[in-house]
């Protein structure tokens, strides 16, 4: 414990305080440290040989801490929350992304497992499907000072089973809306007094889901162009008798909208998605969205085309649960959605998401959302290690043009901070050598001659 730096230890002490027991958190913070600096496979293993404790006697308690050990990722991820909204939103409007992963793994062992639709490999023409467990995350979408930019930041994630695991259990099976509204509605609570704009794919765009959040939080999200859009009631009238009436006259679909040539379009140049300046053309109207059978949800529409000859991008329709939204503002915020999809990317290539190998049900349910948070907390870390310096940037010969410090920096600079703290304090001024004990000199060479 005395290896590891002084901010590395409050920050996660303070995530772990009140959840874990004195011996069980020592365990975790030796864990999240391994994890940070271990390269390649994210396992128990491989992680104690990284922080030279491969001939711990006592490993068994380690693998314990994910499999048996008594303690709360539902508190964890609302300690996690609290972090990330004091340290990069402390005040105005929190923007939550959520979305779904796959996680590919095989073997019968795994249970929850399901064959689920590969959104990486596959594309419009080709489908591809694989086995794996499906996990729904929840990320704030908050810039981050020193990378000047907005980063996902991944605090709360849970894992969806699949029809056959609920099927096999006699349990009823939840559709994806159903853990989106739980999780959501969760967040809420532990965000309660802040206003919360929620920003979701088309997968999330249930007229059931958006009902049962509209009055907590504004969500936007994608819009069908076949959608049934109505406009809204007219008020009773005195005396009048019977169900009060939830729409109005049938308006247009989206389509039509787009097809008319008679449509109002407006121009505008857009940030989009960090690529530069584009122009777009877009028009926007409220409306109430209506199926038979659900609630009717009040929405402002937005439908954003491509002005150039060349159609970089396909017709996107939008809605969002708040009419007083303006459009562009629907649209920046939504474009905030993708960072998402650079964090699930980032967590695959950097910090070993796919590569653990537990098949007890506690500890998979326990080590991706952790390996997931481990995201955050490398932020948490930088932000708090950097004290206001700016993030350096690694660059090469043949990648000059990188100007910002990405997760990859970030990661390094945090590694570099935890092999830096075993440096012998004798050691002498110069800048040419530096007195490094034998233990962890040991551990530098065998984390470097490893395989990856």
């Amino acid at each position: 414990m005395s290896e590891l730096p002084v901010f590395f230890v409050a920050v996660v002490d303070k995530l772990l305080q009140g959840n874990m027991s004195g011996r069980t958190g020592k365990r975790m913070l030796i864990l999240v440290a391994g994890a940070i600096m271990a390269k390649g496979r994210r396992t128990v293993a491989s992680v104690l040989s990284v922080m030279g404790l491969s001939q711990c006697g006592q490993f068994g308690a380690y693998h314990r801490v994910l499999s048996r050990c008594v303690w709360s990722p539902h508190k964890l991820s609302q300690a996690l929350l609290r972090a990330l909204v004091e340290v990069f939103a402390p005040t105005g409007m929190i923007v939550v992304g959520i979305d779904d992963t796959i996680e590919r793994r095989w073997g019968k062992r795994i249970s929850a497992r399901g064959i689920y639709r590969d959104p990486v490999r596959s594309s419009r023409g080709h489908f591809v499907k694989t086995s794996g467990l499906r996990w729904l995350s929840c990320m704030l979408l908050s810039p981050v000072g020193w990378a000047n930019r907005v980063w996902a930041l991944p605090f709360l994630s849970v894992l969806c089973p699949s029809r056959d695991y609920n099927e096999s259990r006699q349990r009823r099976h939840k559709r994806l809306s159903d853990w989106a509204r739980q999780m959501l509605l969760q967040v809420s609570r532990w965000l309660k007094g802040r206003t919360l704009v929620v920003v979701a794919d088309s997968g999330f765009a249930v007229l059931e889901l958006l009902c049962a959040l509209r009055a907590r939080m504004c969500i936007i999200t994608r819009l069908r162009l076949d959608a049934a859009l109505y406009e809204p009631a007219a008020a009773r009238v005195p005396g009048q008798r019977g169900r009060p009436r939830c729409k109005g006259a049938r308006l247009p679909s989206l389509k039509d909208v787009l097809n008319d040539p008679r449509t109002p379009w407006q121009s505008a140049q857009v940030n989009w998605y960090n690529q530069g300046l584009r122009p777009v053309e877009w028009v926007s109207a409220t409306a109430v969205w209506y199926h038979p059978g659900t609630p009717a949800v009040a929405l402002r529409w937005l439908l954003v085309r491509d002005p150039s000859p060349g159609h970089r991008f396909d017709t996107q329709a939008l809605l969002c649960t708040n009419p007083d939204f303006a459009p562009l503002q629907i649209l920046q915020t939504f474009m905030l959605r993708w960072q998402v999809e650079v964090t699930f990317e980032e967590a695959r290539a950097h910090l070993g998401i796919q590569t653990q190998r537990q098949w007890s049900d506690l500890a998979i349910a326990r080590t991706t959302p952790a390996l997931l948070a481990l995201f955050s907390i490398v932020t948490l870390l930088a932000h708090h290690g950097l004290n206001a310096q700016r993030m350096p940037v690694r660059t090469t010969a043949w990648y000059t043009s990188k100007a910002l410090p990405t997760f990859s920096d970030t990661l390094a600079w945090v590694r570099h901070q935890l092999w830096l703290c075993g440096h012998s304090c004798t050691s002498p001024p110069g800048p040419d050598s530096v007195n490094i004990p034998r233990t962890l000199f040991e551990r530098l060479t065998q984390s470097a001659c490893s395989s990856p």
